[in-house]
């Protein structure tokens, strides 16, 4: 990839060109981790939905301890979350390049934490849930909020709900059929239409991805994503390196 390209996707100043491709880039991580994720930990880790969900029935039912655990992956969630918008605002505040490209790359290491010492991970109990769930639903969190904040939250990778139902609304504007010529036409935005389709197929490619490079090499099939995050997210931050070095001098 050029230069030039990379640096754009994370830069500060943000395109629709950019938005698409990184999203796209980051809704095939998402859909691996997801997925192999799913095989490592027995659970999935972006859908906050079906965590609330499962903590409520879990409750009503008596099983405070399952409880604990949804609450537990609920709340490094938010913490993954809230890390970004530190991270985010920090860079804003120094003026560094490298806004978008910090969490991408505290991603990219926990990524790589997850795929060298993940065996040793499941064995350790964190938040009331092991420490790969953990870290999982952290890097989520954390890859979520920073597509929300760079996109204007038009853009979400780490989950498919709002992807499909705005999916589903473009593909109703596209059937309707305009009768009246005195009122304004009901008209699909076809740009969007196919954003969110193509949003959709990364996330389950790379859930296919995910899920079969889990079923082969275990843990160590997150290292090359993670060395793809680095690969996104390396440009801006060599650059705020170079201005340091040339500050110090």
């Amino acid at each position: 990839m050029p230069i030039a390209y990379i640096r754009a996707l994370t830069s500060h100043a943000r395109s629709p060109r950019a938005n698409r491709h990184l999203g796209c880039a980051l809704a095939f991580v998402a859909g691996a981790i997801n997925a192999g994720g799913f095989l490592a930990v027995r659970q999935y880790t972006s859908h906050m939905t079906g965590i609330v969900s499962a903590a409520a029935d879990r409750l009503a039912l008596g099983a405070g301890g399952l409880a604990l655990d949804a609450l537990g992956a609920l709340l490094c969630f938010l913490l993954g979350a809230a890390c970004t918008a530190v991270m985010v605002n920090h860079a804003r505040r120094h003026a560094l390049a490298s806004e978008y490209a910090l969490p991408l790359l505290l991603e990219a290491a926990l990524l790589l934490v997850f795929g060298m010492l993940g065996a040793r991970l499941a064995a350790i109990d964190g938040l009331f849930v092991p420490a790969t769930v953990m870290l999982l639903c952290f890097m989520m969190g954390l890859q979520n909020a920073l597509v929300t904040k760079l996109s204007q939250a038009e853009i979400r990778t780490t989950h498919m709900t709002g992807i499909v139902t705005d999916l589903g609304i473009e593909l109703g504007k596209l059937a309707y059929w305009n009768r009246d010529a005195l009122r304004p036409k009901v008209a699909a935005d076809h740009a969007r239409l196919r954003l969110l389709a193509l949003l959709l197929l990364c996330f389950f490619a790379g859930g296919v991805g995910g899920a079969i490079g889990f079923a082969h090499v275990g843990y160590l099939a997150t290292v090359p994503l993670a060395l793809f995050l680095c690969v996104l997210a390396i440009v801006p931050a060599l650059d705020d390196l170079g201005l340091l070095a040339r500050r110090v001098r």
